[in-house]
């Protein structure tokens, strides 16, 4: 998702609360909303999956083995 697409996302959000929305443009802002979720969720995973904590006995978690798909993905 590029900046065009999110500045689109912030038009349609004007029109909607001013009223002037069309079917077509409501059913355009659905659809940008997903991808900018699902953009948003893959970037949140990627980070998630690349943090490690580090316990005050010294042990080292990695969450993306733990809890993620790092292992699935074959990273």
């Amino acid at each position: 998702m590029d900046m065009k697409d999110i500045d689109r996302i912030n038009e349609l959000y004007r029109k909607k609360k001013a009223g002037t929305l069309t079917q077509e443009e409501k059913e355009e802002q659905d659809r940008l909303r997903q991808e900018y979720l699902a953009a948003v969720r893959a970037n949140l995973r990627g980070t998630l999956d690349s943090t490690k904590i580090q316990y005050p006995d010294g042990s080292i978690v990695d969450l993306g083995e733990k809890y993620g798909n790092k292992g699935k993905r074959g990273n």
